[in-house]
């Protein structure tokens, strides 16, 4: 840095403003990226991935704040705390500390992180199994029905054991690049990533879409989930009613719409447009409760709440389970970003960027879960963003970490977020979670289908899909030897209840499993489409996503005409 990026007119905002696009556009983004950008260009792509992730930090939280039944103080202080350290987070990961040798912390390039979807439904079997042994309490309703109560003290077992567990992915990045590739190719990525959306859809989508994912959908006689959220919310109805429906489709249309006719701008905020759109109409209709937004504080920021940080031995395999998927992610969406970010997709430092984000994700559960979030992961839908605007500077990406901190930090923010209502966000997310099981098919699709390939796959689906369609087919496995069984080995089933009820740990342990042992001496055809590895997948993928590749060969293909 000479000092012109603060003392000067091109420092802020290119020459010749505000002609600026055609400046910015005779770049290809590997230059881009390593140039001096201009600040006021930085501060506006800054703002740009900031709005695309967005949807993806709020949501995780607010999940996690129903299925717990946490009062309206903790689950704002969730989001504020999510969007703060994913903002701390990204920052370090897009630094690129050099640790000793050829090893790094981070990738160096324009990659942020969010809390993964994969920790959300191994959380929700964690959490129905400390439900069911009576760890956070309950009450059963005179129809059946189980109401749950507040339970933030299952929210610090996760967080504890989610630290632990990310010792793996602290040792799975120092593995050749090529050796985790080889150990997690696309036929077992691309079904561990489908099982994760269509598990999120029928777990927390839909649920929310027709008026909420508490005990309110199972439709009880009595008590306070008789109508949805709650019989004390305004404009209380049964679950699946009209008016839920209606609300949440109108958040859906109007993210089709924006894809339709929306700027490049608004394509990467379609998401956040769902939601504001489906907010107006919601709060002009009365189905706004505004005491999220009063009782949130002006101010906040990390540890203003705290969690009980235990381990619960029998979540340990289920979430080492989920660093693996993370590390399967990070791996996919790195070579994701240095293609788009016109920087090298193979060599020497092409795996120290794979080593470094994979690190990263691995001392960021562990962070993370100190700032009291769960596992975080690469957020791939960036990418997206820097296909369309082609800046790849990590100056951008700074001011998108700054964004979310600062978005955090202002506690009435979370509040906001928290007020949003059931069927609005729903219509929103299982529109978001669809993305993340059709990210997964295109995995799929690119694959050798030899019949190698094809039995894999189908083995895991087998347990996948078999979950999806039956829940509660494991529930009586170890019932004939769990009151006799030692404490350590009813762990050890509790251990394997957990995972056989999460059906992208079920899938994606029996692909890997298969992929290991199945001897791979097939002839593929010459006629036979070429493997494309996972590097365009991930689990938080939003709409612009899909366009990436396209977009990026476009940029691509232009850049190499001039």
């Amino acid at each position: 840095m000479d000092g012109s990026e603060t003392t000067t007119l091109d420092g802020y905002a290119f020459q010749h403003f505000p002609m600026a696009k055609a400046a910015v556009e005779s770049f290809p983004p590997s230059t881009v990226s390593r140039m001096t950008f201009p600040s006021f260009l930085a501060i506006i792509c800054g703002f740009q991935h900031a709005l695309a992730m967005l949807a993806g930090l709020i949501t995780p939280p607010i999940i996690f704040s129903s299925a717990l039944s946490l009062d309206p103080s903790t689950s704002s202080y969730l989001i504020s705390s999510s969007l703060i350290g994913c903002g701390i987070l990204s920052a370090i990961q897009m630094a690129r500390i050099p640790l000793w040798g050829r090893y790094y912390w981070g990738t160096g390039l324009l990659t942020v992180v969010g809390i993964s979807f994969a920790t959300l439904s191994t959380g929700f079997a964690i959490f129905a199994a400390l439900y069911a042994d009576g760890t956070c309490p309950s009450t059963t309703n005179p129809d059946g029905t189980i109401t749950r109560g507040p339970c933030p003290d299952a929210y610090g077992m996760l967080l504890g054991t989610s630290m632990l567990c990310s010792l793996l992915n602290m040792a799975l990045s120092f593995a050749p690049a090529k050796t985790l590739k080889r150990i997690f190719p696309p036929v077992v990525t691309g079904t561990v990533i489908v099982m994760i959306g269509a598990s999120l859809i029928g777990e927390s989508g839909v649920l929310n879409w027709g008026g909420g994912s508490n005990n309110c959908h199972n439709r009880p006689a009595d008590g306070i989930f008789r109508l949805c959220p709650t019989i004390f919310a305004p404009r209380a109805a049964l679950w699946g009613s009209p008016q839920f429906i209606g609300l949440g489709f109108l958040s859906f249309v109007t993210i089709l719409l924006v894809e339709l006719f929306g700027s490049p701008f608004l394509k990467n905020a379609s998401i956040i447009v769902g939601l504001v759109v489906g907010c107006i109409v919601a709060g002009a209709t009365g189905y706004i409760d505004g005491s999220p937004i009063r009782t949130s504080p002006a101010i906040t920021f990390i540890w203003v709440h705290t969690f009980k940080l235990r381990i619960h031995p029998p979540a340990i395999l289920p979430m080492l389970a989920v660093y693996i998927s993370l590390a399967m992610e990070a791996i996919g969406d790195i070579t994701a970003s240095a293609e788009v970010s016109r920087v090298a997709v193979e060599g020497y430092e092409f795996d120290t960027r794979i080593q470094g984000g994979v690190l990263g994700d691995g001392i960021g559960g562990l962070l993370s879960g100190l700032m009291t979030n769960p596992p975080l992961s690469i957020f791939a839908q960036n990418n997206g963003v820097i296909a369309i605007t082609r800046c790849a500077n990590r100056k951008a990406g700074w001011w998108c970490c700054a964004f979310l901190i600062f978005f955090g930090i202002l506690g009435k923010v979370s509040g906001v977020f928290l007020s949003i209502p059931n069927p609005v966000l729903g219509g929103v997310t299982t529109f978001l979670f669809a993305t993340v099981m059709t990210s997964g098919i295109r995995v799929l699709s690119y694959i050798n289908w030899s019949r190698r390939n094809r039995f894999i796959l189908a083995a895991a689906m087998s347990f996948g899909i078999g979950n999806l369609l039956a829940p509660s087919w494991y529930e009586h496995l170890f019932d004939s030897v769990e009151d006799t069984a030692s404490p350590g080995l009813r762990g050890l089933f509790d251990s394997i209840t957990i995972i056989l009820s999460t059906p992208f740990l079920s899938a994606g342990i029996i692909a890997v499993l298969l992929n290991v042992i199945l001897p791979d001496n097939e002839i593929v055809p010459k006629d036979q489409p070429p493997v494309v590895h996972d590097e365009d997948h991930d689990v938080e993928a939003q709409p612009i996503t899909h366009a990436t590749a396209e977009d990026a060969e476009s940029v691509s293909s232009k850049n190499e005409k001039k």
